[in-house]
């Protein structure tokens, strides 16, 4: 039978590794393989952490198996089962959801929605959209314009009057604390608030936390009554969020139960990481070429390149991780995304000519989402098209991917290939569980806790006391 979700591939071949290279590899990439899946989670379920280790948020590795054991086993109670019916009900109940948050908090829906959805979803009618609600996302800067823009989108000032122009919040924060989501939250529940015309009992069902079992959020959520709440899971980290409530409930929102999909994915990706030997695991020969080229080299600039415009968000999110997960202790490699063939046109130069310190990994869709789209033959023929008329954009995409991929690979520019099969839910779960896999394998092998952000919280300190809050 044909594997409904064939999964993702890693192919390294343009990174320039020897036989010899990749023996050497082997050993200390399966070591750390079993830090990741015995020893972390081992001290994680104890709650017998050793210091050097704290904190160790190893809870995002069981996740997607976990939520769908217990959703197979009671769809309606269990914790996916839940936000799937809050999904529906706001979507039957509003046309359009605003995502509070900030870092892991937000990135993750936001990748969902720009790669599984519609590329212009929010323009698309109601009906277009399936009944989903259009989604936006603020809490994740203090940009005054940016901010005054939506809340004129929305309506501010007005009484919501039918579902079109009803608007709900979901606020995603462990602590509320957090500065920017904070500020946005004050000034949207605001505007929510007048538009239901100060009805309290209608509001606690259009706002949705997802917060710590205790903190300020939680204790808003208190005084609103919010009808829905969901918990940011113990044991996992902000930027390791994505396939929990945190990035689950935005996604049920747009994909209903496709998420069921997501977490599908993800959990092929856990078992390929288990079980693939060093040659054939896309996550431990992933992770042994960048560190390779790191170590060796002296490379130490990551260039996503994205092949698809639905994937940037997806690279952005991935930024967040590496960076904040590895960029420790003075070391780290530092992250970038880029989106080609656009970004061919202001990067290409330097990334082929300049400095040979990066490492290129293309993310490359095979099959698109739509039929391919042919150049088209025209009676203006000034542009000398007509030659290829019969030619489609992936035949197109196709040939510009093999010669990028050939014009690095010229002038010794290391390259690698993640193909995704094809672009939905489920092969997006594998490649995000793949990518914090990564990272958190590559922490354990060069001796850096992946986990927690100091440097993060120093910026938060020092802005609250400029504001003259501490």
């Amino acid at each position: 039978m044909t594997n409904p979700h064939p999964l993702l591939t890693y192919d390294p071949a343009g990174a320039g590794l020897t036989d010899a290279d990749r023996a050497a590899l082997a050993g200390p990439l399966q070591a750390a393989r079993d830090e990741v899946l015995k020893h972390d989670l081992d001290d994680y379920h104890s709650g017998s952490i050793p210091e050097k280790k704290k904190p160790l948020d190893a809870g995002f590795i069981e996740m997607p198996e976990r939520l769908l054991a217990d959703y197979r086993s009671d769809p309606a109670g269990s914790e996916l089962g839940r936000i799937l019916q809050s999904a529906d009900r706001l979507a039957a109940a509003v046309d359009r959801v605003v995502v509070l948050g900030i870092g892991g908090s937000y990135m993750g829906a936001r990748a969902v929605m720009e790669a599984c959805c519609h590329p212009y979803f929010n323009e698309l009618s109601r009906a277009e959209r399936g009944g989903r609600p259009r989604m936006y996302f603020e809490g994740n800067n203090v940009d005054n314009d940016a901010s005054q823009g939506l809340l004129d989108l929305l309506g501010r000032g007005t009484t919501a009057a039918g579902v079109d122009r009803r608007w709900a919040i979901v606020v995603i924060s462990k602590s509320g604390g957090t500065m920017e989501t904070a500020v946005a939250l004050r000034q949207f529940l605001a505007a929510l608030m007048q538009s239901l015309g100060d009805d309290v009992a209608a509001l606690a069902e259009l706002v949705v936390p997802i917060t710590g079992n205790t903190g300020k959020l939680a204790d808003l959520a208190d005084a609103i009554g919010c009808t829905d709440r969901y918990l940011v899971p113990d044991g996992v980290g902000g930027r390791f969020s994505v396939l929990s409530p945190v990035g689950l409930l935005p996604a049920a929102l747009l994909l209903g139960d496709g998420v069921v999909q997501l977490l599908e994915g993800a959990a092929a990706m856990n078992a390929h990481f288990r079980d693939a030997p060093p040659g054939s695991n896309a996550v431990l020969d992933y992770v042994g070429v960048c560190h390779h080229l790191e170590t060796s080299k002296g490379i130490d600039l990551r260039v996503l390149s994205a092949w698809a415009k639905s994937l940037e968000a997806v690279g952005l999110w991935y930024d967040q991780l590496l960076a904040e997960s590895l960029g420790k202790d003075g070391r780290g490699a530092t992250p970038l995304t880029v989106v080609n063939t656009r970004d061919l046109h202001s990067r290409a130069q330097q990334h082929q000519e300049g400095a040979a310190d990066k490492v290129f990994t293309n993310l490359i869709v095979d099959r698109w989402t739509r039929k391919p789209l042919p150049v088209g033959h025209s009676d203006w023929n000034q542009d000398e098209l007509n030659e290829i008329a019969e030619r489609t954009l992936p035949e197109i995409m196709t040939a510009a991917i093999d010669g990028t991929n050939t014009a690095y690979r010229t002038d010794n520019r290391p390259t690698a290939d993640i193909r995704l099969p094809r672009l939905d839910a489920a092969t997006l779960g594998q490649l995000l569980q793949m990518l914090m896999l990564a990272t958190v394998v590559e922490g354990r092998l060069i001796d850096i806790n992946p986990y927690g952000q100091p440097g993060v919280e120093q910026y938060k300190k020092h802005m609250r006391k400029n504001l003259g809050l501490e």
